[in-house]
């Protein structure tokens, strides 16, 4: 049996030439800032509560989102709540889905008990890891429910769903006549 020697060139790039040296790792990075241990100078959301939204006015805003859902050829669900968190007024389109109708009075409760609009908490969810968001009760995470705001004071809130949160949110957005900010 003949046996073969490998010149030491081949032996030094097959196993590396001497010991590998690892770099020294960086300086740690500083750890992110925790948003939750941010101190705002004045209260968000501080909006105050008015009058209850009366029924015609309501009845209005239910109507405009209605609209602004055909002519997108959107079926939605539309709520209506006051300052109270009381419905005033509901509709559900021929062919939206039946959740939506719950989903549409959550959202508008959300809105009105929590002075934000529901993409706040959408976004403290996925954009800011608030996972305690989750645990609020009767709070919906997702965007299509907007406070009314009268004289600087929030009288109800508006609530869409059947779409993709997206689409509810226009229609809410159309109905109390705010531009589209996409």
């Amino acid at each position: 049996m003949r046996s073969r020697v490998l010149p030491l060139a081949a032996v030094v790039s097959v196993l590396g030439a001497g010991p590998q040296v690892q770099a020294a790792d960086p300086a740690p990075a500083t750890p992110a800032a925790n948003a939750l241990d941010d101190i705002p100078e004045a209260m968000p959301f501080a909006q105050p509560y008015g009058a209850p939204i009366s029924l015609d006015k309501a009845e209005g805003y239910v109507q405009a989102a209605i609209a602004e859902a055909k002519k997108r050829g959107w079926s939605l669900s539309v709520a209506v709540v006051d300052s109270g968190a009381t419905p005033v007024a509901f509709a559900r389109m021929d062919g939206a889905n039946l959740a939506s109708a719950e989903i549409a009075g959550l959202k508008a409760t959300t809105a009105v008990k929590f002075r934000r609009p529901t993409k706040w908490f959408e976004g403290g969810i996925q954009g800011k890891g608030f996972n305690y968001l989750l645990s609020l009760p009767n709070a919906l995470a997702s965007r299509g429910g907007i406070p009314i705001i009268e004289d600087g004071k929030i009288v109800g809130a508006i609530g869409c769903s059947g779409g993709t949160g997206s689409q509810d949110e226009a229609v809410c957005t159309a109905a109390l006549g705010q531009p589209d900010k996409r």
